[in-house]
C-alpha cells in the first residue's frame, strides 16, 4: 500500500511540474484611489435642530473613510488650526458641556452639535462654522495621521485649490 501511494504522489509531481503557458494575458490596471475635500460653512441653532446635513455627489463608496475637520482658529504665523471631530468641550467638573460629531452614508454628511443644553453654548462655537470633509480611500486612512489635517492632505496630495466648496 505505502509503494502504490508514494508512486501516485511521484507521478503527481511529474505531472503537475510540465504544465506550460505560452498564451499572454492582459491585466487590467486597478481603479486609480480618488480624494475629494469640501469645504462648508455652517451655523447651528434650534432651527436647524444644531445640526447640518451635507448632500455629496458622487457617492461615496462604502470602502471610504470620511473625516471631518473644524477650523478651530489661526496661529500667530496665519495657519488654520484643525480640529479633527468628534470633539468635546467639558464643564470643570469634567461633565460633557457640548461637543461636535459627525455621521455618514454613501450620499450625505450629518454633522451635528451633543451636549445638554446647546442654547447656552456661545455663539463663537455655533455660528458660522467652518468644517472641512475628507472622503478618503479606506487603505491610506490606516497610514496617516488622522489628526493632522495637513498631513492628511499631503498623503492625498490634495492642495487647497482642490477643495471644493459647498453652499448651504
Amino acid at each position: 500500500m505505502k509503494k502504490i501511494i508514494t508512486f501516485l504522489a511521484i507521478a503527481g509531481l511529474f505531472t503537475l511540474q510540465s504544465c506550460t503557458t505560452s498564451g499572454s494575458f492582459e491585466i487590467d490596471p486597478l481603479p486609480v484611489a480618488t480624494s475629494e475635500v469640501f469645504e462648508v460653512n455652517a451655523s447651528f441653532n434650534s432651527t436647524n435642530n444644531y445640526s447640518r446635513l451635507v448632500t455629496l455627489n458622487p457617492r461615496i463608496y462604502s470602502s471610504d473613510v470620511v473625516l471631518v475637520y473644524r477650523l478651530t482658529g489661526i496661529t500667530p504665523q496665519g495657519s488654520d488650526i484643525w480640529k479633527l471631530l468628534p470633539e468635546t468641550h467639558y464643564f470643570a467638573d469634567g461633565t460633557l458641556d457640548f461637543g461636535f460629531d459627525y455621521d455618514y452614508t454613501t450620499t450625505d454628511v450629518s454633522i451635528f452639535m451633543i451636549g445638554n443644553n446647546l442654547q447656552t453654548v456661545s455663539t463663537n462655537y455655533r455660528l458660522n462654522q467652518v468644517l472641512r470633509i475628507v472622503i478618503t480611500p479606506a487603505g491610506f486612512s490606516t497610514a496617516i495621521d488622522k489628526n493632522n489635517i495637513n498631513a492628511v492632505m499631503s498623503a492625498l496630495n490634495v492642495d487647497k485649490s482642490q477643495i471644493k466648496k459647498i453652499d448651504l
